[in-house]
């Protein structure tokens, strides 16, 4: 049984046999590394402290407290930065540093009987869309007019924008990209995951830590589909636009609707759906029209 050698911390070689036609050769072949990383939440008074596991993902190593922020924050778990203390790896000795644990100030309320009834936006979670949207409601921050207008020639741009810096996807073909532009296209971050709302919550987490939620001006591209989850977490980090490379689902475009998120599917350089909000992809001297409509 061949193994796999890591030649970096999210990618790996293994070998494979490459078959073409009736022929095949022994190849090496560069992977996206897929392995668990635990989460635990540190809380309570600073007398009585307490640390629990409580949720397990499977992620490509990298960005590991950016994606246990990001996590803890579109679950409503925490509101601000400012909730958490500390974020620090906690190695084994098999497994290497692939637990991790969020220590929250002691101020912090956590519910933990209900903390893992909260964590409801997986696809296969089995309850209805309805109680889904309700729940949404329950946790979700205020939102703000969505005023955020760009356009289509700009969007046509955005999947190649992409692809250029997706450096980890070019070698393994394997992972999943998440990343805001802003409304002139520029690339503001860039994340990428072997699970498509890892890469969403490391790049929330991401500018969490920096202090820069909610991101009111800033488009979110998915490489793949939109689902329910990520416009879940597109909703708590208050974007006003996604827009996918695939799909979405009909829940997604129910989240849309009810929170006012522009949402596009199908974006490819020369055509692109826009599910809500078509009013605020324009033409360049139409710009402003939503803005001054909307405030």
């Amino acid at each position: 049984m061949q193994h796999l050698r890591k030649t970096s911390q999210g990618s790996a070689e293994v070998a494979a046999d490459r078959f073409d036609g009736l022929s095949s050769k022994a190849v090496i072949e560069r992977l996206a590394v897929e392995e668990p990383l635990e989460i635990r939440l540190g809380f309570g008074p600073a007398a009585a402290r307490r640390q629990q596991a409580i949720s397990v993902t499977m992620r490509t190593p990298g960005n590991d407290a950016e994606l246990a922020a990001g996590f803890l924050f579109t679950e409503g778990v925490i509101r601000d930065a400012c909730d958490i203390d500390s974020v620090s790896a906690m190695d084994s000795k098999d497994q290497g540093s692939n637990s991790i644990c969020v220590e929250l100030s002691p101020n912090v309320e956590v519910r933990i009987g209900s903390l893992q009834r909260n964590f409801y936006t997986t696809s296969s979670c089995g309850i209805c869309g309805k109680a889904s949207l309700l729940a949404l409601r329950t946790v979700c921050p205020p939102r703000a007019n969505n005023i955020f207008v760009t356009s289509a020639a700009m969007l046509y741009k955005l999947p190649r924008s992409l692809r250029r810096v997706q450096s980890m996807f070019q070698e393994t073909g394997g992972l999943h990209a998440a990343a805001l532009f802003d409304a002139d296209g520029d690339l503001d971050s860039m994340r990428e995951d072997v699970g498509r709302h890892n890469a969403v919550d490391k790049l929330i987490g991401a500018a969490l830590l920096a202090d820069r939620v909610p991101l009111r001006d800033r488009l979110l591209l998915l490489s793949g589909r939109a689902s329910f989850e990520l416009l879940q977490k597109a909703v708590m980090a208050g974007i006003p636009m996604v827009a996918s490379v695939g799909a979405p689902s009909s829940l997604a475009v129910q989240v849309a609707k009810e929170f006012d998120i522009t949402l596009i599917g199908f974006l490819r350089e020369d055509h692109f759906n826009v599910y809500h909000g078509s009013a605020h992809v324009v033409g360049t001297a139409n710009r402003h029209t939503v803005a001054a409509t909307s405030a």
